[in-house]
């Protein structure tokens, strides 16, 4: 049996991450690509060197590419492509502020994936993630199910580790559930959230929960600062591994994740025609299904506010696929 192929585009800090993730899991093997020549072959290699140490067997390589869209070639055959390609933040700098800076990089990637992998499964977790994911969905033409993006994931767990630092209970105990765009607006649902079934108030009093809510819409930036020079890579680069796996091995994962809203998820959340954050089932088949939770009170004002401002980005791209 031939093993499934992985193609990461984008061969910085969050693509090496995601590829060495995917090869240590022994997901499949891996392909690599940038548009910075000798990179991707370099970072291949070492990872795959690797192997022998950490004991996986997975086979990587690296692959250049260029603006005119060379190089894309070798995605074909891909089940899953992870696009991490695009400019990284900068301190000071919002999610948003990358849209223009990233547009155009994610839709030529967009247009290759569709070219050349038609049958993949498309995870996008370039910034600002919901109009990428929009992005990359028309400039691709694959089935809305097979477009995703990555950020309810690496949301939720920025919440969990905080609530966690916070309670002294393992991450693993914590539940929760982050919605919305990846942004200022997005969220973190306190309802939603136990400590082993039990309802986070029991553990952490409301202001105190507001503060860690607070924090977890800053987790990015926080990062940022400390950095001073370029994002965070290892905690995105597991939660787009996590997605990936849980397509390759039909794991049936209910997590939050952007995707395309329509039909009656689109009338539940409220929300139609644009790329959210929802809860959705991955599994073999992609989104195999979009989970509609009942929203009450703030958190459905909030949705909506998040579901505005993702909506003012979309309509600012939508004019260039007319």
């Amino acid at each position: 049996m031939s093993r499934k192929v992985i193609s990461v585009i984008g061969a910085g800090a969050v693509g090496e991450h995601v590829a060495l993730f995917c090869a240590m899991n022994e997901l499949g093997d891996v392909r690599l690509f940038d548009i910075v020549d000798g990179v991707p072959q370099g970072k291949a290699l070492d990872m795959m060197q690797a192997g022998p140490i950490l004991g996986f067997d997975s086979r990587l390589e690296g692959f250049t590419t260029t603006p005119d869209g060379g190089g894309y070639e070798h995605l074909k055959g891909s089940d899953v492509v992870v696009v991490t390609a695009g400019f990284p933040r900068q301190p000071g700098m919002s999610r948003d502020d990358l849209l223009w800076k990233n547009f155009d990089i994610v839709r030529g990637v967009g247009e290759a994936v569709g070219r050349h992998a038609p049958g993949c499964f498309l995870i996008i977790v370039t910034n600002p993630l919901d109009v990428m994911v929009y992005t990359a969905l028309r400039a691709s033409k694959l089935p809305h199910h097979r477009v995703v993006g990555q950020a309810g994931i690496l949301d939720t767990a920025r919440y969990r580790t905080f609530l966690s630092m916070e309670t002294g209970v393992s991450a693993r105990n914590i539940s929760s559930l982050v919605l919305g765009g990846h942004g200022d607006d997005m969220v973190p649902s306190g309802r939603m959230t136990t400590v082993d079934g039990a309802p986070v108030a029991s553990f952490v009093g409301e202001k105190r929960l507001e503060e860690i809510i607070q924090r977890t819409r800053d987790g990015g930036g926080e990062i940022v600062k400390f950095l001073k020079k370029g994002s965070a890579y290892y905690a995105p680069g597991a939660a787009a591994y996590s997605m990936a796996a849980a397509h390759l091995r039909d794991r049936k994962l209910v997590a939050p994740c952007c995707v395309l809203l329509e039909g009656e998820a689109a009338k539940h959340y409220g929300a139609e025609g644009i790329c959210v954050g929802v809860p959705v089932k991955i599994g073999a088949g992609g989104v195999e299904e979009v989970l509609r939770i009942d929203l009450h009170g703030a958190e459905r004002e909030q949705f909506a506010k998040t579901c505005k401002s993702v909506a003012e980005g979309i309509a600012k791209v939508r004019e260039k696929f007319a």
